[in-house]
């Protein structure tokens, strides 16, 4: 079960989370200069993701919950973060 990045990363984009992750799944980073600008926030790869939590405590807005912990008010990130590894 991955992490997902929900609704408060929107507009925020903090890359503390990127920093601690061991396995480079979140992105776009900042090195990404124009898919940085391009994105409202950034996205867990669900299929790169070793479900090790380091990153919920990193960020710094509280917008990264494991799957099943996930609000119901935000199920849509689910989807909207494994289509932006699809691309």
């Amino acid at each position: 079960m991955a992490h997902i990045i929900a609704q408060p990363c929107i507009g925020t984009k903090d890359t503390a989370c990127v920093a601690v992750c061991p396995v480079d799944c979140i992105h776009p980073t900042k090195d990404e200069t124009e898919k940085f600008a391009a994105e409202e926030m950034l996205y867990i790869d669900p299929d790169t993701c070793i479900d090790c939590g380091l990153c919920v405590d990193e960020c710094p807005v509280s917008a990264i919950f494991p799957q099943e912990d996930l609000p119901a008010e935000w199920a849509e990130f689910i989807e909207r973060n494994a289509a932006y590894y699809k691309k």
